[in-house]
């Protein structure tokens, strides 16, 4: 059974699948669960509406709605409790004709629902999961329980920075396979036969919208304002023609001012708003210059299609981001260290990129990364002051980290917080000699 989310998603499970990292059950079957994850799914396209959702799901032998098989739950809130795994396991095994197979899961975001949720359903299922953006290259958010970290297979992901390793899973010993980046834009190439494009036909540069306002990384105005910086980035290097392509979610008055800014400078923007991944609109429009945040898309561009793009916003929303192990910290600092500004050239390559994302990964998340702990002491030993803007001297001084800061409160973690380390390390050495839980299974609503 694959579960998606997303268009993305779901064209990275078809590269896999093409790649031949999967085969059918004996059956001959390949289960698709759709997953809507939007607060308030009613008022969002499902994946199934996306017009190349048809093409998409021609690998997959069935297509189930998880939405619809557990409503009015919703798939982000929900985790089934202990006493009710039996049941769901029973009821999904029933409603999706499993029978007494076995079952494999191959899911994306592990440390959340719903992918949590079904692997907690089927506790006898071995696990893959997949991976389709930055945030693959930071550490697990979550503390994952060895009732599912111990049937982790594989981490599959798309080679999206060239020589980095994804921190994703590293507290478990499990494979980790690249998805052939020919067999992803082979995808998008069947993918793009069709798609509806932007009306513009001369070269023009395209501008990547997030919709970061409901993450709370900052406000509606704040975003206008990134939006008309984005198109002053654009003007700056030469280009008067531009697309604007919004996030799906977003809404239009967001672009307001960038229109208003736009006609001050005497440029012409166009709205994309059709449900179509960026990649399909670089293979077949002429675009040349991609320009956005930190999404995705922009490394995209430069590493499968080889399009200059530009960052707009990372440092600042570096310093403001809230608390230090948001998971968008990463894919901030990959594209902050990585690609150029409109004035700026890109400020590390990879070989000097492997080390801070590593250090930025284990100041998020130290007892997860606790085994990098040595490694990350030597290299802020030796880069840390260069490299200081991204770390907080009071979080080093928490960790007892070179750099540090201590005041009242962390001068008495490093005590606590070694016991803590060896309870943990303790925990992870009987979990692995006795594969069974020794904590309960949280709670589910």
């Amino acid at each position: 059974m694959f579960e998606a989310s997303t268009l993305y998603g779901l064209a990275t499970l078809n590269a896999a699948i093409s790649a031949g990292l999967f085969d059918a059950d004996s059956n001959g079957r390949r289960i698709l669960v759709t997953s809507n994850n939007a607060a308030t799914p009613e008022a969002v396209a499902e994946l199934t509406e996306s017009p190349s959702f048809a093409r998409l799901a021609e690998p997959f032998t069935e297509v189930v709605s998880y939405n619809a098989a557990i409503e009015p739950l919703h798939p982000s809130a929900w985790t089934p409790t202990e006493a009710e795994m039996p049941l769901w396991e029973r009821y999904f095994r029933g409603l999706w004709a499993l029978g007494d197979e076995p079952v494999q899961l191959v899911v994306e975001s592990i440390q959340v629902s719903p992918a949590q949720a079904l692997c907690w359903c089927f506790p006898q299922a071995s696990i893959d999961v997949y991976a389709d953006g930055l945030m693959s290259y930071g550490p697990t958010r979550n503390k994952i329980l060895s009732e599912i970290g111990s049937r982790i297979e594989r981490l599959l992901h798309l080679d999206l920075v060239p020589g980095l390793t994804p921190l994703l899973l590293d507290e478990f010993p499990i494979r980790r396979e690249v998805i052939d980046t020919a067999a992803f834009t082979a995808v998008l190439a069947e993918l793009s036969a069709g798609a509806p494009l932007p009306a513009t036909t001369e070269p023009y540069a395209l501008l990547l919208g997030q919709y970061l306002t409901p993450l709370g990384l900052i406000s509606a105005t704040e975003e206008e304002r990134l939006h008309t910086e984005m198109l002053e980035s654009a003007v700056a290097k030469g280009f008067s023609s531009i697309v604007f392509k919004p996030h799906p979610t977003a809404p239009a008055e967001l672009a307001g001012p960038m229109l208003a800014r736009a006609a001050e400078l005497g440029v012409t923007v166009e709205v994309f708003t059709e449900p179509v991944l960026a990649e399909i609109v670089y293979r077949r429009s002429p675009v040349e210059l991609v320009v956005g945040c930190f999404s995705t898309a922009l490394v995209t561009a430069s590493s499968f299609f080889d399009l200059p793009a530009l960052r707009v916003g990372t440092a600042a929303l570096l310093q403001r981001l809230k608390p230090y192990q948001n998971s968008n910290r990463i894919p901030l600092v990959i594209i902050d260290s990585l690609l150029p500004t409109a004035t700026e050239p890109p400020r590390l390559d990879i070989g000097q990129l492997t080390g801070l994302v590593e250090a930025v990964g284990f100041v998020m998340q130290p007892e997860v990364l606790s085994h990098q702990r040595a490694a990350v002491v030597d290299w802020l030993e030796r880069h840390g002051a260069a490299e200081a803007r991204f770390f907080p001297a009071v979080r080093l001084g928490e960790l007892d980290l070179p750099g540090g800061r201590k005041t009242l409160k962390t001068r008495a973690a490093p005590t606590l917080r070694r016991a803590a380390r060896r309870a943990y390390a303790l925990e992870r050495r009987l979990e692995a000699r006795f594969m069974g839980p020794i904590r309960g299974v949280p709670g589910g609503g």
